[in-house]
């Protein structure tokens, strides 16, 4: 077996390609002894069903009912705290303001704040909305990384240097650190982008203050852009689109990151770097760009957007692997979890219609909603085995951030500024029911085999 890419970088010497090659054929497990033993691949059952490993009072995905003692698939449903999230969202639309605050206090705490608790609340953040003395200069500016989840993870990192009593691991101290980081980290992420824009792309350099008296939302676009300048509809729509990633319980990759890491006694820092490290693959947080790039490769490649057949031709070349990254996935079709629908996804399509409409970008829109609505059939006709898929939460996210003028880069980052409520909250959990350390069992299928001395050993590695 040999899974090395053909587009060899010159880093990589034909001595490392040797290597490579022996590392690739002696860890080879054979497929057929994870059935034998009934190993949960992925913590999931052959259904899919997530193995139970821990409890939490914080996000609940519902995308199943038992009958007659059997799981029948329905509509999505996400609850914070146990709150539908589409009550939460219809709540402060409703009452035209934003919502990423009152979601971080309902995270955190466990209720819904008062008018007087998320104003103290809310003026808090922005107390802490602020970086170190010369971090921008010293940190961000020396040695801009090209991934911006990367510069996040080893900005968030360096806050530790910062930070007097780092190790403290009891509630007061985790929350203040929880508190610095959730306001932070959305400042560091469009400063980073500031930053790799202008060493790595000779673009001129614009860092804005925040202003107190704005939201997360508003914040990020008048950090983003030059002028600070914003419409009421791009930072109502980000706002959502912070509400809605901003937790979604305890088994996705990175929050059972934060556990884990959590649980065997480390510093706040380091348990979200290890968090940030997870939302960055492209299995995870990291989708909603490679949704924006495969839409960027069929607008190229389809010529009429319209036109069901050729969409859906476009849709079995990448299921066959025969074009985009050939990587055989609809990025943004189908979940984990949800099956029928993800009520994420079904809050922003709505959203995403009233910014296409505002930005001129209708036609780009209906060919998202056209695939949406033949991806799912495709994929049918070419896996009729597998469960029931959907549009997930990247599908739109990915083409709301592209539409507010957000670099690709900064996706994943926002992604992060966002999910970075909800982590908050799942390490503190962690740490106030703490337990054993997370440790599941890996069973070894190895042969044993006797100690050969040096100069009796027959193979060698040139």
């Amino acid at each position: 077996m040999n899974n090395i890419n053909e587009n060899i970088p010159d880093q990589i010497t034909p001595q490392i390609l040797k290597y490579a090659d022996r590392c690739i054929n002696n860890s080879c497990i054979d497929e057929s002894l994870y059935n034998l033993y009934d190993v949960k691949r992925g913590l999931r059952d052959k259904n899919g069903k997530g193995v139970l490993t821990g409890l939490t009072e914080i996000g609940d995905v519902h995308s199943y009912d038992m009958i007659d003692g059997k799981a029948v698939p329905c509509e999505g449903k996400l609850f914070y705290r146990g709150i539908d999230i589409e009550d939460i969202v219809k709540g402060f639309l409703d009452e035209n303001r934003f919502g990423f605050e009152e979601v971080t206090y309902l995270l955190l705490f466990g209720e819904l704040p008062t008018a007087k608790r998320l104003e103290n609340f809310t003026n808090l953040l922005s107390e802490y909305r602020t970086l170190p003395p010369s971090f921008v200069r010293d940190i961000i500016m020396k040695a801009p990384s090209r991934d911006m989840m990367n510069m996040l993870a080893r900005s968030v990192l360096t806050l530790y240097s910062y930070d007097d009593n780092p190790d403290d691991t009891s509630i007061p101290n985790v929350l203040r650190q929880s508190l610095s980081l959730i306001a932070r980290v959305p400042l560091i992420s469009v400063y980073g982008y500031h930053a790799h824009n202008h060493y790595h792309h000779g673009q001129s350099l614009h860092i804005n203050t925040p202003d107190p008296n704005m939201s997360t939302a508003e914040n990020i676009l008048r950090l983003l852009r030059p002028d600070g300048s914003f419409t009421p509809l791009e930072a109502k729509i980000l706002d959502l689109a912070l509400v809605l990633h901003a937790e979604h319980g305890g088994g996705n990759n990175s929050t059972f990151t934060t556990h884990v890491v959590s649980s065997s006694g480390t510093d706040t820092y380091s348990a979200i770097a290890a968090s940030l490290g997870s939302l960055k693959g492209p299995r995870h947080g990291g989708a909603n760009i490679k949704v924006k790039q495969m839409f960027d490769h069929m607008k190229e490649t389809v010529s009429n957007w319209n036109d069901d057949e050729e969409i859906s031709n476009y849709l079995h070349a990448i299921l066959d692997k025969r074009i985009f990254d050939k990587s055989g996935l609809i990025y943004g079709i189908g979940h984990a979890v949800y099956s029928i629908s993800d009520p994420r996804a079904k809050i922003l399509e709505g959203f995403a219609k009233k910014l296409a409409q505002e930005k001129g970008l209708m036609d780009e829109y209906q060919l998202y909603n056209n695939v949406a609505r033949l991806a799912p059939e495709v994929i049918a006709s070419c896996k009729p085995m597998q469960k029931n898929v959907s549009a997930n939460v990247d599908f739109y996210s990915g083409f709301i951030y592209s539409s507010l003028g957000l670099p690709d880069g900064l996706f994943t980052p926002m992604f992060a500024s966002a999910r970075i409520s909800g982590w908050c909250a799942h390490r503190i959990e962690e740490i106030i029911n703490a337990g054993k350390i997370i440790r599941p069992a890996y069973m070894n299928v190895a042969k044993k085999t006797k100690y050969v001395a040096l100069n009796d050993r027959h193979t060698t590695i040139v």
